[in-house]
């Protein structure tokens, strides 16, 4: 789990104040990282491509050029010509070597954008518009300097922006890279430390991105157990079944000992599946909402889930029922909730009266998340999208491991059914959501059929292999 940041200005201003690291030595780091990547991937003699802009981005990028030069076909293209200091000095390091600058960009091995770097506040102008669809379009291995040019400061595109295939980005992780917006253009992300160890440069945050080796798959140590030991999870099962019978799959596939299916009337339902009428006198954790449709009166959610104590899991169409989002105010209960925008859009509207798009949510994720959180802090926000966002208790963590292979019915109900399984078997709120939205993604990313292809089922079943990867 590593910290993101809005802004690293704070945390380069110590460097150049408490440290006595000079930009000249911040940005000679930043060119390394760079080389050391590139040396690592690529043979002596492959052709490099970097493209700088006339501030300091494009100083790293003419740094990274003279550091290359020599072992690589190096080809520095400047279309903005140069303007700050650093740049002047860079460029003058680089002409005692020989290197010059090319007239126009040429397709390479390897293709390094250095034209705008973080804090983008305007849109791209029709000569730089042209100079990413050259970029874009040409076949080398791409890497973006800090960040893509094109994503602007708040991680919206301006109104595009170069395709990396990974952003290698200086001192910390930005916020700006994780707007769902940008996923397609940031690409990998890797984090280069710009002459001191992260945990000197580092400050406090309280917003984090996961990592695959977060990942704590249910433990069974301990031999000497039974079923009762890893806790009753129930799902209600509604108008749509098969919603209700996916997520009771995918608790029981994650460890839950019991799974319990509440139902209205008799359904198919595999044989290791429970049924029953009532939320059992023994469940440990409920989920409701994934296809759950007008079947079950009033009277019967306000006994059995409202007035209940137990951990609970709102998800789909519990995000439209009023009475359900009652259970928010509860301050004493772990409580879960999984909207994807068009759900927000519909639980905001019934908590506080404000009418938002999902065009609006999408541009401002951290935003919105953050402002949930102010109004409901004790509970558990996992907000769906290609970087799902996780809020709870002023902290905010960020899951970028998600793929295209999970855009399709189910995905989210096997979301909800590993995250109910871990409130099951004793898992806090927080981290049940972000146990869950990890085994999920990372489960995808092991499915080996085709993008298009992967069923929930054959999700529940990558979920199960998980511990043995």
């Amino acid at each position: 789990m590593q910290k993101v940041y809005q802004s690293c200005y704070e945390m380069d201003k110590k460097c150049y104040e408490i440290y006595g690291l000079s930009e000249d030595i911040l940005m000679e780091h930043a060119a390394g990282g760079m080389e050391q990547y590139i040396r690592g991937r690529f043979a002596k003699g492959a052709s490099v491509l970097i493209v700088a802009g006339a501030g300091n981005n494009g100083a790293d990028g003419i740094a990274l050029a003279r550091l290359l030069h020599g072992d690589y076909k190096v080809v520095l293209h400047l279309p903005f010509g140069l303007k700050s200091k650093m740049a002047h000095v860079q460029m003058d390091r680089a002409g005692r070597l020989g290197i010059r600058s090319a007239d126009g960009p040429e397709d390479a091995d390897v293709i390094v954008d250095a034209l705008f770097g973080t804090g983008l506040n305007r849109r791209l102008d029709p000569k730089a518009e042209h100079i990413l669809h050259q970029l874009n379009s040409f076949n080398g291995y791409k890497i973006a300097c800090d960040i893509p040019s094109g994503v602007g400061e708040d991680g919206r595109l301006m109104p595009f922006a170069f395709r990396a295939d990974i952003t290698l980005t200086m001192g910390a992780y930005k916020e700006s890279l994780y707007l769902d917006e940008s996923k397609d253009s940031v690409g990998k992300i890797k984090k280069i430390d710009l002459g001191i160890s992260h945990s000197f440069y580092e400050e406090q945050s309280q917003t984090f991105v996961v990592e695959t080796s977060d990942l704590r798959v249910p433990s069974r140590k301990i031999q000497s157990t039974h079923k009762g030991n890893f806790g009753h999870a129930v799902l209600f099962c509604g108008e749509k079944e098969g919603a209700g019978v996916i997520a009771a799959m995918a608790a029981a596939r994650y460890g839950s000992g019991l799974t319990t299916l509440v139902i209205h009337e008799p359904i198919m339902h595999p044989p290791y599946l429970m049924t029953a009428s009532v939320v059992p006198s023994n469940a440990s954790a409920i989920g409701i909402g994934m296809g759950l449709g007008s079947y079950f009166e009033d009277e019967f959610l306000t006994q059995y889930v409202i007035k209940s104590h137990l951990p609970v899991v709102l998800d789909a169409d519990a995000l439209h029922v009023p009475k359900l989002l009652s259970i928010l105010e509860q301050k004493d209960r772990q409580i879960v909730i999984t909207p994807h925008p068009k759900e927000f859009v519909s639980l905001w509207k019934i908590l506080t009266g404000e009418q938002l798009s999902v065009s609006q949510i999408q541009a401002k994720r951290f935003e919105i998340a953050r402002r949930f959180n102010a109004k409901y802090p004790h509970v558990t926000l996992l907000l769906k999208g290609a970087n799902t966002l996780i809020a709870q208790e002023e902290k905010l963590y960020i899951n970028p491991l998600g793929c295209s292979k999970l855009s399709k019915g189910g995905s989210g109900d096997v979301l909800s059914g590993l995250i109910v399984s871990l409130l099951a078997q004793g898992y806090t709120a927080l981290d049940a959501a972000i146990q869950g939205s990890l085994a999920l993604v990372l489960a995808a990313g092991k499915y080996t059929g085709s993008s298009y292809a992967m069923l929930p089922t054959d999700l529940i079943d990558e979920v199960g292999r998980l511990e043995f990867s």
